[in-house]
């Protein structure tokens, strides 16, 4: 299980925050996650696509596809 970024892992030791970056284009989103990306967890790990990749991708997205399908 990962946790959020800035948060804590579960020994409760704290890392530092992770910039949220769109997994397909690779855009950096700035210090939270937009209110428009889509967050997916593929095989334990947390994905977030920007709002652009998303409705481009919206049908393979809830069709459950993983990103490595579209």
């Amino acid at each position: 299980m990962t946790s959020p970024p800035g948060g804590s892992d579960q020994d409760g030791s704290t890392r530092e925050p992770q910039p949220f970056v769109c997994a397909r284009c690779g855009i950096p989103a700035g210090d939270s996650q937009p209110a428009t990306w889509t967050c997916s967890v593929e095989n334990g790990t947390r994905q977030y696509f920007c709002d652009v990749c998303s409705r481009q991708n919206l049908r393979a997205i809830e069709g459950r596809l993983d990103s490595a399908w579209w």
